[in-house]
């Protein structure tokens, strides 16, 4: 079978560096146009301009292998090839496409198509309206597929089990349940770490109890008793009671949230971790971050202290720690005049560095050590980013990722390849990580019903 042929658009490595390895023996195409592109892509400190850096880095390590403009061996048996052939490749396009950089990439694989008519060719890219032109064209076109996962198939952290009312005795009685006893019901599709589970009475559907999978163990434990409220919330649902029981955990340092908007996600997550620093004093600060759409967005240079800029895009995490705060502070005139004992103390977890609330932009090169770190709207990160954000973690650190998988603002990700979905798949089953798709809004009753009745 004859090798295929990929024709890269710029999108592709912006997104991915390292997309030239990921198209086994296959040939890959990139057009001479590609590269002036990343090349004004090049300069900056957002994480496109990183990228940019990266590729053309990689280009220079393939090109001392010999000419990129004939074919360089690549390790897993494919070739790589800049492709100078453009300006006679415009002819090929039919009347009425300009000549721009985009048309200029569709006419090199047209090129190719004519010059390997029997090979199959293929152009790809995260760019949509770049694949509709492709297909017009009678050209195949493709998404980067590679790090991409199917959201309706997104592990969930949590199943339902009919179990015997003698099951769930034991676990009430005994706090865990061993799961060599449940008679091979989980055998088929074993249990992932810190994965939860509703026990529910084969004879009796109301006669249930919540628990979580230890691997060391090999048991199901009972979850803690959710009566408690924590820093003046409690868990609503389900899902609630087992996100907490995630979040309040400090053996567990990777916790990931994905639910729909008013599904309590970004509120639980900053409850738990005002407890964990303020009362348990588990960790020396909470911070909590926002991706500024793209990640890595110059503030600017208008008037005004960094905080005054990031504002309106961190008013969500204020209005959320304003209310906390509220349920442990009453509202009342404080001594200054203005303001209230809550505003007041909002500002001092702030000015004594005990809360730091800010944008991504500058997490590159730091090291976090003994934080519990938020990252709200995670669903607007790339793996790439969420790579970095991870490794940023120092000894003592929790991360909690909270997003929406299908609320995505960033222009080349979606539902399947965004940084959320990846790091959920990529660390089900450690010990170390846990997730808990959220699935009942409790924001209010008309909130969910228009998340219901106005969804796309």
């Amino acid at each position: 079978m004859a090798k295929k042929i990929f024709v890269l658009d710029t999108s592709v490595l912006l997104h991915s560096p390292l997309s030239l390895y990921s198209f086994a023996d296959n040939d890959i195409i990139i057009p001479i146009v590609v590269l002036d592109e990343l090349d004004k892509f090049k300069r900056g400190t957002m994480e496109i301009n990183r990228n940019a850096r990266l590729v053309i880095k990689e280009l220079d390590n393939l090109r001392a292998s010999g000419q990129i403009d004939k074919g360089i061996k690549l390790d897993r048996g494919g070739t790589l090839t800049v492709d100078l052939n453009h300006r006679e490749a415009l002819a090929l396009l039919p009347p009425g496409f300009e000549h721009n950089n985009d048309n200029r990439i569709l006419a090199i694989a047209l090129s190719v198509k004519k010059r390997f008519p029997r090979r199959h060719v293929a152009v790809v890219s995260k760019d949509i309206n770049m694949r509709v032109k492709a297909q017009a064209l009678a050209l195949n076109s493709e998404d980067y597929l590679t790090d991409k996962i199917e959201v309706d198939d997104l592990y969930a952290g949590n199943r339902i089990l009919k179990v015997s009312a003698a099951d769930i005795e034991t676990i009430y009685q005994d706090r865990e349940l061993t799961v060599p006893r449940l008679n091979g019901v989980v055998s088929r599709d074993p249990l992932y770490a810190n994965e939860f589970v509703c026990l529910v009475d084969k004879t009796a559907a109301n006669h249930t109890a919540l628990a979580r999978f230890d691997k060391e163990k090999n048991a199901l434990t009972l979850i803690r008793d959710s009566r408690t409220d924590v820093w003046g919330v409690r868990p609503l649902n389900r899902e609630q009671k087992y996100a907490l029981e995630l979040l309040l955990d400090d053996r567990v340092k990777l916790v990931t949230l994905s639910g729909k908007a008013g599904t309590g996600k970004t509120m639980l997550a900053i409850a738990a971790g005002l407890h964990k620093v303020l009362n348990d004093k588990a960790f020396r600060r909470l911070a909590v971050y926002r991706p500024v759409i793209p990640m890595g967005k110059d503030i600017g240079y208008l008037p005004g202290s960094e905080q005054e800029k990031l504002a309106p895009w961190m008013q969500p995490i204020f209005d959320n720690l304003e209310y906390l705060l509220d349920a442990h502070t009453p509202s009342s005139p404080s001594k200054k005049g203005g303001g209230s004992q809550r505003d007041s103390k909002l500002d001092y977890l702030i000015d004594s560095n005990v809360l730091e609330i800010g944008a991504l932009t500058y997490i590159r090169g730091r090291s976090l050590p003994g934080l519990y770190i938020i990252i709200d709207e995670a669903q607007n990160l790339t793996p790439h980013e969420v790579k970095t954000i991870v490794t940023r973690a120092g000894e003592g650190t929790k991360l909690v990722f909270t997003g929406d998988p299908y609320q995505i603002d960033h222009p080349y990700l979606d539902a399947t390849s965004n940084g959320l979905t990846h790091v959920v798949e990529k660390f089900k089953g450690h010990p170390l990580a846990g997730h808990v798709s959220l699935v009942k809004g409790e924001r209010s009753e008309l909130a969910e019903l228009a998340s219901t009745v106005l969804s796309d």
